[in-house]
């Protein structure tokens, strides 16, 4: 029973956003589930059970909603307000924006990992994946919906201005990419994912987190395509 409860302490701190780390304020939870003891089993057994995945890093524990969890993640819908977009194409696009912010942080340029990210080297990224994902999609194994999807998200890119105009350039708009980009950025340190200084934007401990252990774990269908279209380009 000790266990349990001390699992749920553990659980119910990760529910609101505290830190649990080692030698932070809940640093006694946190050695009872490194140890590896009963309280490391129940927590696993509660996230398991609230669809829940937990995630390990740099000695402190990070929990993100597993697929299709209505209760900690968002639905289309809500996402959308969050964000501050209004159509699903435009959804689909600031999906495939915050993979390409995982991507240029996981592999950096040249293949050296960076420090921090800026909307300029977002927007090149992905300008880059999208121009070669259009361009081959004949030759890329894409099914009919992956197609379409691509198709619709290189419109709405595509139609977009770099910036709107001088006094809108680092406002969060829908009208422009960098305008578009900013509303990603918000969104992320909303979730506490980036911290912005001077139009630099850091990942935290949680998003290095998600990024080390998540991505390589669910690097999912979007990984497969744009490392495709990447080793065609060799």
């Amino acid at each position: 029973m000790a266990a349990l409860e001390k699992a749920l302490d553990l659980a119910a701190a990760l529910f609101r956003g505290e830190e649990v780390r080692r030698g932070g304020t809940n640093g006694n939870l946190y050695e009872e589930f490194e140890a590896g003891t009963e309280v490391y089993d129940c927590v696993m057994a509660i996230m398991k059970k609230l669809n829940l995945e937990l995630f390990e890093y740099n000695d402190g524990i990070y929990i993100t909603p597993g697929d299709a969890n209505r209760i900690f993640g968002y639905t289309n819908e809500e996402l959308k307000k969050e964000i501050g977009i209004k159509l699903n194409r435009e959804l689909y696009l600031c999906y495939f924006i915050i993979y390409r912010i995982m991507t240029v942080f996981q592999e950096g340029e040249q293949g050296i990992r960076i420090e921090y990210v800026k909307s300029e080297h977002v927007i090149r990224a992905v300008d880059d994946a999208l121009a070669g994902i259009v361009k081959e999609l004949k030759v890329l194994n894409l099914n009919e919906v992956e197609q379409n999807s691509f198709q619709e998200i290189a419109y709405v890119w595509e139609d977009l201005p770099l910036i709107q105009s001088e006094e809108t350039a680092a406002r969060a708009s829908r009208g422009s990419k960098t305008g578009f980009v900013k509303l990603v950025f918000n969104f992320m340190t909303a979730q506490e994912l980036l911290a912005e200084s001077g139009g630099r934007y850091y990942p935290t401990e949680r998003f290095q987190a998600l990024m080390t252990q998540y991505y390589e774990a669910h690097k999912g269908r979007l990984y497969e395509i744009l490392r495709e279209h990447t080793d065609g380009e060799k």
